[in-house]
């Protein structure tokens, strides 16, 4: 667990060495190993100086969030954080020095173990991070990462990296001083142990600067006129930002205000009670359970059916060069495969490869890459209009207009070419799979590949499985996304799948509380308090009104008798009637003008006027969450989703459903099915049977049923 050793020099390594692990973290059994070594270090009189490091590649991942929700218990909890904060103490105030080799990723309870060393030197090591990442799970540092953070490199420079979960590269964390050295790769430990030498000759005891007697805070303390503006700037600055929804970041604060102000012991005492409160809320619940738990299921391709071998890929083809395209031959070509990039016009096919040519422009200013290293990956992509080209490609991906004819003519073309194993896959957002296929000589190896936009930023891929697709097919495909390093779902085959079809109800129930005569800036203003990256209005205007009536006719023209109308298709008819589609016309809800901020048109009161009775926003905020919500139990009721983590994945990732919710699955978890389902048969007599609750969720209610285990 943590591998001891004293050599001759009187120095004691501690290495940590976790069994059965490819990374450290710190859970019940290591920390148990970590207090016993620490007594064992301090209490040797034959011990003069501490090193720690680690055996594995990384120093510390953090700690081990199944261990922290093994208990509801704020007793037990606080008394957990506080024996490690007292060993941590311990071995910092002990008087040897304590040096710390970090060989690589150093986050969260790692960088708290890291801190408490008197001397930190780190490998040059590029895929190494140091920070304390736990706000994006909803929690904050629980091992002094508020405290000692701070007093180290000073308020001000602590709050983004407590605030936002910065994560730095080992030379922006020795600029940040957060260490002191950085070396080779592999030189680390013999760094350290030459310092302890050092610092053992110079007879000195070791200290923390925070126990040095007139230690100040660098760059102002707690009680100077500067860091109280700070703090309420960030104060205001986390408000703007979460609208009250995440209790991480106010606790943080909470931490830092309170904190420096008292000595070290109170302040981690402060911390650690704070940390307790934060992990008991349901929003970390909500976020650990998806952003940790079920987006590691995802990525380990826990949807992928065993016993098909593993795909590995060298080349790929894509189809069609606009945004969607290029981006898919980008994120290919980075991830070392070689990409066909086809369309109908050799420029056209040059200008999807000037796309990657522009984004590694911005790395290569940034020093994010290297020349070469740019010139490579550009190599790697070959705009044709040659369908010849794509001989040798295990993977072709079509991302043309949604036209079925055009569709089945690229389908064609392209199984003409590829080997007969080679899968075909559709980048479509709306239409069906099963019908796309239909075109294919091989259906059993077409498959859905739903990338969003754009490419490079959006790590999710919605994977579709026709009817016919076949279990190697959905493997291999899975084998892809992973080797781009992005994050599958799978669902089934069905009209607007499952991303396109729940957000399309966040947008419409904006457009029908238009409609209702509720005021346009209440409604984005509701939108942005349910904790949605956009407001409904102006979302729409992104996505465009054309785009979304178009889908409306088509699905009224596919389904026939069968259509159901859906209030707020009707505003986005009349929006089309107007010309004001959205931003890419430069009016819709909205007026962008060239010269100044967009701003909603004035014309909307004439064309919906307001009525005399405005809702809440609290009321707007439940709409627009439970809409999407009952509409994602209605796709596990039909098949369309397979899996709760698929759906609340898929819907942080996607379309930015509020992450503190956890998912509109976890958010019905959290509420209660029960109670969830009052809720929606109350929404539906007030707005209408799209609130209805499905029978899945009404049999759930009367079983106790739970999406997820009840402890989670």
């Amino acid at each position: 667990m943590i591998d001891f050793n004293l050599d001759s020099d009187a120095i004691a390594t501690l290495a940590w060495n976790m069994p059965g692990r490819s990374q450290n973290v710190l859970n019940e059994e290591s920390c148990n190993a970590l207090c016993d070594a620490i007594e064992r270090v301090v209490g040797d009189t034959d011990v003069k100086g501490i090193l720690m490091t680690s055996e594995k590649a990384d120093f510390i991942a953090g700690g081990d969030l199944e261990w922290l929700l093994t208990s509801d218990d704020p007793a037990v909890l606080f008394e957990r954080v506080m024996r490690l904060n007292r060993a941590l103490r311990k071995l910092e105030t002990c008087g040897k020095p304590v040096a710390m080799a970090l060989p690589g990723m150093t986050l969260g309870g790692g960088l708290e173990v890291a801190l408490v060393g008197h001397y930190r030197v780190a490998a040059n090591n590029p895929k190494a991070r140091f920070g304390l990442p736990e706000v994006t799970l909803g929690l904050l540092p629980g091992g002094g990462g508020t405290q000692r953070l701070p007093r180290l490199i000073g308020i001000q420079k602590s709050l983004p990296l407590l605030l936002e979960g910065k994560r730095l590269s080992a030379a922006d964390a020795l600029k940040a001083g957060i260490l002191h050295a950085v070396v080779d790769a592999g030189s680390e430990v013999a760094a350290a142990h030459a310092w302890l030498l050092t610092a053992i000759a110079s007879g000195a005891p070791a200290q923390q600067p925070w126990d040095v007697k007139g230690f100040k805070v660098p760059g102002g303390a707690m009680a100077s006129p500067a860091m109280q503006q700070v703090i309420m700037a960030s104060n205001a600055m986390v408000r703007a930002k979460t609208y009250g929804n995440y209790p991480a970041p106010q606790h943080i604060l909470s931490c830092v205000y309170e904190g420096m102000i008292t000595d070290l012991d109170t302040a981690l005492q402060t911390e650690a009670r704070y940390f307790v409160q934060t992990v008991l809320t349901p929003e970390a619940k909500n976020m650990i359970r998806t952003l940790f738990f079920s987006m590691n299921e995802a990525n380990k391709l826990a949807a992928r059916p065993s016993g098909v071998p593993t795909q590995r890929y060298t080349k790929i083809g894509v189809i069609g060069a606009g945004m969607m395209g290029a981006g898919i031959a980008y994120v290919a070509a980075k991830a070392g495969l070689q990409v066909t990039l086809i369309d109908m016009a050799q420029e056209a096919g040059e200008k999807g490869k000037a796309y990657s040519q522009a984004l590694i422009d911005k790395q290569l200013t940034r020093g994010q890459t290297t020349p070469d290293k740019a010139q490579a990956l550009l190599d790697r992509i070959t705009p044709t209009t040659d369908y010849a080209l794509l001989d040798g490609a295990e993977i072709v991906i079509e991302a043309v207009f949604e036209d079925r004819a055009l569709k089945a003519g690229v389908t064609q073309r392209s199984e003409a070419v590829i080997a007969a194993d080679a899968i075909f896959a559709s980048n479509t957002s709306t239409l069906p799979i099963s019908g796309l296929a239909e075109a294919s000589a091989r259906p059993a190896n077409f498959i859905g590949l739903h990338f969003f936009s754009p490419v490079d930023k959006m790590k999710l891929v919605e994977v579709i499985v026709g009817k016919q697709t076949s279990d190697a097919t959905l493997a291999r495909a899975l084998d892809l996304v992973k080797a781009l390093g992005m994050t599958p779902i799978v669902v089934n085959d069905a009209r607007g799948f499952y991303t396109s079809r729940v957000f399309s109800t966040y947008v419409l129930e904006g457009m029908a509380m238009l409609a209702e005569g509720v005021s346009p800036a209440l409604i984005d203003n509701a939108g942005l308090q349910a904790g949605m990256p956009v407001g409904p209005l102006a979302l729409t205007d992104e996505v465009s009104c054309e785009l979304i009536h178009k889908i409306d006719r088509q699905t009224k023209l596919d389904l026939g008798d069968a259509y159901v109308a859906r209030p707020g298709h009707a505003v986005a008819a009349q929006m089309v009637a107007l010309g004001r589609i959205g931003k890419k016309a430069g009016m819709g809800f909205y007026d962008y003008p060239q010269d100044a901020k967009k701003h909603l048109w004035s014309g909307l009161k004439q064309l919906y006027p307001l009525a005399a009775v405005q809702p809440t926003v609290q009321q707007l905020v439940e709409r627009l969450t439970v809409v999407q919500a009952v509409d994602t139990a209605r796709c596990m009721e039909e098949g369309v989703l397979r899996t709760a983590r698929d759906a609340d994945v898929g819907a942080i990732l996607g379309w930015g459903f509020p992450p503190f919710l956890g998912g509109p699955l976890s958010m019905i978890h959290s509420i209660g099915v029960a109670a969830f389902v009052a809720q929606c048969e109350r929404l539906a007599v007030q707005h209408g049977a799209r609130f209805a609750p499905p029978a899945l969720l009404l049999d759930m209610a009367a079983k106790e049923q739970t999406f997820y285990p009840k402890a989670h």
